[in-house]
């Protein structure tokens, strides 16, 4: 049930709309979008496609780049009925930089990690 939701990524950004999306919101609904390929825009900030995929294996794991940063979402099963989705992100930066990025991502991220669980709890129930 997630995997569909990660995959969604390519159309919004699933953070705070308001900052990332100039207050678009984020689709609710799944778009039945084709399986992500390596090349293809990795993500659309406020309605305009950005960054690149970089590596996909459909169900388990998509890569990409955006403005210096490199995204990981990966899915791991834990159990049957239960999957763990973890998000790694690495840029190449000075400190005093990369201190402010991770914790405005921290931020962030931790938004579009609970808005893309809660799209997937949904959809299962």
């Amino acid at each position: 049930m997630v995997w569909p939701w990660v995959a969604q990524v390519r159309l919004a950004p699933y953070s705070y709309d308001w900052i990332d999306n100039l207050g678009r919101r984020s689709p609710r609904q799944p778009a039945g979008l084709p399986e992500p390929t390596v090349g293809e825009p990795f993500t659309a900030v406020r309605g305009r496609r950005q960054g690149r995929i970089l590596s996909v294996d459909p169900g388990r794991q998509l890569t990409g780049e955006i403005m210096g940063a490199v995204m990981s979402y990966v899915l791991v099963p834990v159990g049957e009925d239960t999957t763990r989705l973890l998000l790694k992100v690495t840029m190449r930066t000075n400190r005093l930089v990369a201190l402010g990025l991770c914790v405005g991502d921290l931020v962030m991220a931790r938004r579009q990690l609970l808005n893309l669980k809660q799209l997937a709890e949904r959809t299962a129930g």
